[in-house]
């Protein structure tokens, strides 16, 4: 198995054309590679032992990519999915206090405000449409408000449930099977 131990080697599958084509439409194939080839690196950042990578602006976002998109395609359909995104919040929040967005290309920069618009707190979906706005992201910003509304209305996402095991209310499970959920 290889075991990448720096953040290069994520920055450059992560970025790579044939994984730009893949990154919001994955399949089992990639998902597997993906645990295959970065699980150890996803286990050490969750340990904390990748922290010093905040220190740039490159290894900032290579940890919040780490912590928030490869869980997302490791576990897909797990509670583990969402494990590290805490995590994943707290060193974007890092990251902009040192001012690496700054740094950052814009195709890049989404990626390190995504943690703000996976998270269910609706703080954090407040600061995602913020960030996305500010930076002139159109495209994303469309979904960073589709996804706090989705908090907004339900204090969670109600397509978390099942992996979570969260009980849905009645209203949940009628968005659910409607033609307008969400489904991660």
């Amino acid at each position: 198995m290889n075991s990448p131990t720096g953040y290069q080697d994520l920055l450059d599958f992560w970025f790579s054309e044939a994984m730009r084509k893949r990154w919001f439409a994955s399949t089992p194939e990639l998902d597997r590679t993906i645990r295959e080839r970065f699980e150890p690196m996803w286990q050490q950042a969750c340990a904390g032992e990748l922290d010093h990578w905040l220190d740039t602006p490159d290894g900032a976002l290579a940890l919040v990519i780490v912590l928030d998109q490869l869980p997302l395609n490791m576990y897909r359909g797990e509670a583990l999915a969402y494990a590290s995104e805490g995590q994943a919040v707290a060193a974007a929040q890092r990251a902009l206090e040192l001012g690496h967005d700054k740094a950052m290309p814009q195709d890049r920069l989404a990626f390190l405000f995504l943690p703000f618009m996976h998270s269910e707190a609706l703080a954090d979906q407040d600061r995602s449409v913020e960030l996305f706005r500010a930076a002139g992201l159109t495209g994303i910003l469309y979904w960073a408000e589709h996804h706090r509304e989705i908090v907004r209305r339900y204090g969670r996402f109600p397509h978390r449930n099942e992996a979570l095991g969260r009980d849905s209310t009645a209203d949940e499970l009628d968005y659910l099977a409607s033609d307008q959920a969400f489904k991660g």
